[in-house]
């Protein structure tokens, strides 16, 4: 066994896929927890060892070194041993190894929250510098909202995720297609099929992975007791602590209720009294950080189609109020054999990213309800999740090509 200290933002999940181990094996090595209450930092567990050991650093030796010496990333190992500040590698430190690591940047295999999403958007900056990555606004809490750049075509094409709490898992949905894409245009390698050196010469995608980072931490690591909204949270939540099916920010605002799409409609049709888990969309349109963040961008780049991802139900939206452009249903239907999902044509909802978004220019915008189940969906349904999503997103690119040629 290893030992190993909880820090804060630890999970299960996360601890179990930094050691290579799962979350069964985990708990069975230390009786004392529980699979549903939160990790408090400070905590010593035991790790099962036969997937991990120790390495006494030795003079002269280098994080990089370090991390090829047993066929890691460098970021593999800094994520093992995230616990303690390598700034200065001094001899005699103790660096837990992971198992080597599969290659790719992008883990889904537990929470993704904003810690993930910077260091990966780090890591794929580097691994592939012709990305962008740019700041474009920030959170209630003061997390950063990044977007990420793929390709110089003069088609636009924009997609988000993350904006509903319990939904985070379409974040490393969009980071690992982002991986995905951005080493097919290295390489020169094909993607579903498709040239994307070829593509992202027409094509510039513009992705935001997380639009509602402060959500997304509440779902995945619950709620401390230090939390700055810690009771005003449960008392929106009914007294619960359990902020597992959480859909709002951390202001208790529904940021996909918070767009200027007869916005008035639907805070009437909701009849919310108040922040809570859902359905409240604020005392006005763009009342919230997250949501000016995104329109604002939408506004600076002048997207030709947009898509946001959303879980779940197998389902693409693709129309609003007959303002959308011929094309519209012509895309969805191209999506959906890609998928496998269902195109449906959608009544009675307004004040969405996408029914903004149509409104608003006139151009084919897309809300996608990725997977089937319960929100959050299991992270073990990741890969088939992805598997759902990818060609979804090589089409959506390759559409968005042909309309402005």
């Amino acid at each position: 066994m290893l030992p190993y200290v909880v820090q804060p933002g630890d999970t299960l999940l996360r601890i179990a896929r930094t050691f290579n181990v799962n979350t069964e094996a985990l708990l069975a090595a230390n009786p004392g927890l529980h699979a549903a209450r939160p990790l408090f930092p400070g905590l010593l567990l035991s790790v099962p060892a036969q997937t991990a050991f120790i390495y006494r650093v030795q003079s002269g030796d280098a994080l990089l070194g370090i991390a090829g010496k047993f066929g890691l990333s460098l970021q593999a190992l800094l994520q093992a041993n995230r616990h303690q500040d390598l700034k200065k590698l001094l001899p005699g430190l103790l660096l837990t190894i992971p198992c080597p690591d599969s290659g790719r940047i992008v883990d889904g295999r537990a929470e993704y929250g904003q810690r993930e999403l910077a260091a990966d958007a780090e890591a794929l900056l580097k691994a592939y510098p012709f990305l962008q990555v740019e700041r474009i606004g920030a959170s209630v809490m003061g997390k950063p909202i990044i977007a990420v750049r793929l390709g110089d075509g003069p088609a636009k094409v924009h997609v988000n995720a993350g904006m509903h709490a319990n939904e985070w898992i379409t974040t490393p949905l969009l980071m690992t297609f982002l991986e995905d894409a951005a080493k097919a245009a290295s390489f020169g390698q094909k993607l579903c099929g498709v040239d994307m050196r070829s593509l992202l010469q027409q094509v510039t995608l513009w992705a935001v992975p997380l639009v509602n980072p402060d959500g997304a931490e509440l779902v995945q690591e619950g709620l401390r007791p230090d939390h700055p909204h810690a009771q005003e949270l449960l008392r929106w939540n009914r007294g619960s602590d359990r902020f597992q099916r959480w859909k709002a920010n951390i202001r208790g605002v529904d940021l996909n209720d918070q767009f200027p799409a007869f916005w008035e409609e639907e805070q009437a049709r909701r009849d919310a009294d108040g922040p809570g888990p859902r359905d409240y969309p604020g005392p006005h349109p763009l009342s919230e950080p997250e949501a000016v963040a995104l329109a604002e961008f939408t506004a600076e780049q002048q997207f030709d189609l947009a898509v946001a991802l959303h879980t779940q139900g197998q389902e693409i939206y693709w129309n609003y109020r007959g303002y959308e452009p011929v094309d519209a249903e012509r895309i969805a239907r191209r999506l959906a054999r890609e998928s496998g999902y269902k195109p449906v044509k959608l009544t009675g909802s307004d004040a969405g990213y996408k029914d903004w978004f149509i409104l608003q220019y006139r151009k084919p915008g897309y809300t996608v309800e990725v997977g089937y189940g319960l929100n959050p969906l299991p992270i073990e349904a990741f890969p088939d999740l992805n598997d759902e999503v990818r060609p979804l997103l090589v089409a959506a690119l390759e559409a968005a090509a042909s309309l402005v040629l």
